[in-house]
């Protein structure tokens, strides 16, 4: 993705399901789980670079012992950076009393992070300012331990200012309006509402003491999160812990963010992405299963796990933004996914070409575009294939036809190369601009000036700054006679609402696209009438019914908007012919069946807060507020 979005957080969870001195004695050191913590979080970090969070809980932890513990940091390397920070408490441990060292269970109730159960997180803000305050896990401590509570997750809410006036009529005072800490505070409730309903049933049976040991043997989780979610509109995976050592990780109804698990009589791991559980557990992909969406896995204070309901099940409605882009491409399945993206672009791209593959050569940018870059190539073989199959049986060819048809291959060259990460602190856009275009660099003398094509495939195409500031002015230096930049994902033209920084419907390259088109043809009345639509049903259930924005992109098909797309990221100065190329909706669906979240590509959401946030931020770009619409 050439124009740099945040977007999906990362969570992993480890449950020990074994005795500490189990795994001193097959692995070696106490520190089994958090070294496979740390693994599960590094093998996610592309899924946030803005601060990191752990927390771990002792189970059955004796009075006066800290049973709950949390690092969290915003540093540029914030997984070293925790991690580290508990490695040296270890080793200074071991230093100052190496006699102790020996002794597991000393170790156990001396290291403050080391615990039966982990809890990681990995930031990407969407909104709010970058402090360690914001980072998960988010704790909510009592002195019963039944009534703590650590949550972190990979979430956006769509009705926060809902749920906030919920917690005021639920009798709370909730210190900030965000859905991080709304979501705590919902779950907190509902769990002390729990304590307290037990405590009611035992009190005139039990002593205080005994109850703390019955409410921890019985408490419902289910029944805590079935009471917290069921008024939630937005895309969720969290992940929480107790403090007496029971766990849960609990998934929206539409599965729109990932959660996968394994378990054997060892552990229990949670985490956002497969390839992260294979790696760090060693095990087969086969082994990883996916959590179902509006289930939560729950974990008891004994290490017993189940699948539980908390929401009926709807319509799936993954992220396809996750098989395009953000989740990492070694996953099998993405992998195959995104090659097939890159493959059905094809007959779009020799059309644009004019099937001259002679005078074309293909790249990509960025390096995160590859894998869909060698499902295109194969593409092109295929039809190169046909068409020599094709030539023979015309029989029609000369020898010397025949052998430049059989050798003849396709041109692939690494034109675009990020260079740097270029900082400025310039605040005068022309001498910006001028600085962002060395962002990038290029490979030269591989291009015939004035005949050649140039073919650039993209992960996608969100606001078209880049192309338009940089890359594309980068390539025509090369002097080809075309650009065709080419995008693996369809055309972004509504707002996302469910984890991805994409709320400003003006950012969109296709929005303005659309804006564009309606003022070329005398039509830009079309934005008032839907304005004064959305208007009419502000502030009541109507307005999250329907989507008034897909009006205005219906009056135009899919080439319209791409062709208008085109004029928009060609500077003035640019010698070349310029054209962008979009993945068709229909095709993104045949690569990735089972990913079929496109609202930001169609407007069709899956929950009605998101119909509202759409309105909302066609409402807002009318009347010029730069804020969310959530």
């Amino acid at each position: 993705m050439s124009d740099s979005i945040k977007h999906e957080c990362g969570i992993a969870l480890i449950r020990l399901r074994k005795p500490i001195e189990y795994y001193v004695e097959k692995y070696g050191t106490p520190m089994y789980g958090v070294n496979k913590l740390y693994l599960l979080m590094q093998k996610q970090h592309n899924r946030g670079q803005d601060g990191a969070g752990v927390a771990s809980i002792k189970i059955d932890a004796g009075p006066g012992m800290e049973y709950i513990s949390r690092f969290r940091s915003v540093k540029t390397r914030a997984i070293d950076s925790i991690f580290g920070k508990i490695g040296k408490e270890f080793k200074k441990l071991k230093e100052d009393k190496p006699e102790k060292a020996l002794d597991t269970n000393w170790v156990w109730e001396n290291l403050p992070f080391l615990g039966d159960v982990y809890l990681g997180h990995l930031r990407y803000g969407t909104h709010g300012i970058n402090s360690v305050d914001n980072c998960h896990p988010m704790v909510r401590e009592n002195n019963w331990r039944s009534r703590s509570l650590a949550v972190a997750g990979n979430f956006n809410m769509t009705n926060v200012d809902e749920q906030f006036h919920k917690l005021i009529e639920l009798g709370q005072h909730p210190k900030q309006k965000s859905d991080t800490i709304t979501v705590l505070e919902k779950i907190g409730h509902f769990l002390d509402e729990e304590n307290q309903m037990l405590f009611e049933s035992y009190k005139d049976e039990y002593s205080n003491k005994e109850i703390t040991s019955l409410i921890e043997d019985n408490l419902s989780l289910q029944r805590v999160l079935k009471r917290a979610c069921k008024d939630f509109d937005g895309g969720y995976a969290m992940a929480g812990l107790t403090g007496y050592g029971a766990s849960f990780v609990v998934r929206d109804p539409n599965g729109i963010r990932p959660a996968y698990y394994y378990m054997d009589d060892e552990v229990i791991v949670v985490a956002s992405e497969k390839p992260a559980i294979k790696t760090a557990f060693d095990i087969e992909y086969s082994e990883i299963r996916e959590i179902t969406p509006g289930h939560a896995l729950i974990v008891d204070k004994a290490g017993n796990a189940d699948l539980k309901e908390i929401l009926p099940q709807l319509e799936k409605k993954s992220c396809s933004f996750e098989r395009i882009y953000f989740s990492r491409g070694n996953d099998p399945e993405i992998y195959e996914e995104r090659k097939n993206m890159g493959r059905r672009l094809c007959p779009q791209i020799l059309e644009a070409i004019n099937y001259d593959l002679k005078n074309t050569v293909f790249s990509y940018i960025p390096n995160t575009a590859e894998t869909s870059w060698l499902g295109m190539m194969k593409g092109i073989e295929d039809h190169l294939r046909a068409y020599r199959k094709q030539a023979i049986l015309n029989q029609e060819l000369s020898e010397e036809q025949l052998d430049e048809i059989l050798q003849f291959k396709p041109r692939a060259e690494k034109l675009v190369i990020k260079d740097v990460k270029l900082r400025t602190f310039i605040t005068d856009n022309d001498s910006r601009d001028d600085l962002v275009t060395h962002v990038y660099d290029t490979t030269y003398e591989v291009v015939k000036k004035g005949i050649d094509t140039l073919v650039v495939l993209d992960d996608s195409i969100v606001r078209g700054t880049t192309l338009e500031k940089s890359i594309i002015k980068m390539l025509d230096k090369l002097e080809p006679k075309k650009i065709i930049i080419v995008s693996c994902a369809p055309q972004i033209r509504y707002p996302d609402c469910y984890g991805i920084d994409m709320s400003r419907v003006k950012e969109f390259v296709a929005f303005r696209a659309m804006l564009a088109l309606l003022k070329d043809r005398d039509m830009y009345y079309k934005v008032d009438e839907v304005y004064d639509k959305i208007q009419a049903v502000q502030g009541t259930p109507a307005i999250m019914e329907t989507n008034y924005v897909q009006e205005l992109f219906d009056l135009f098909t899919h080439d319209e908007l791409s062709a208008k797309v085109s004029e928009i990221v060609k500077a003035p100065e640019v010698n070349a012919e310029v054209q962008v190329i979009y993945q068709r909706i229909e095709d993104l669906h045949l690569a990735c069946p089972n990913h079929k979240g496109d609202w930001y590509f169609t407007g069709n959401y899956p929950t009605p807060g998101g119909t509202r946030v759409v309105n909302r931020a066609f409402m807002n770009f009318v009347e010029n507020k730069a804020v969310r619409a959530y």
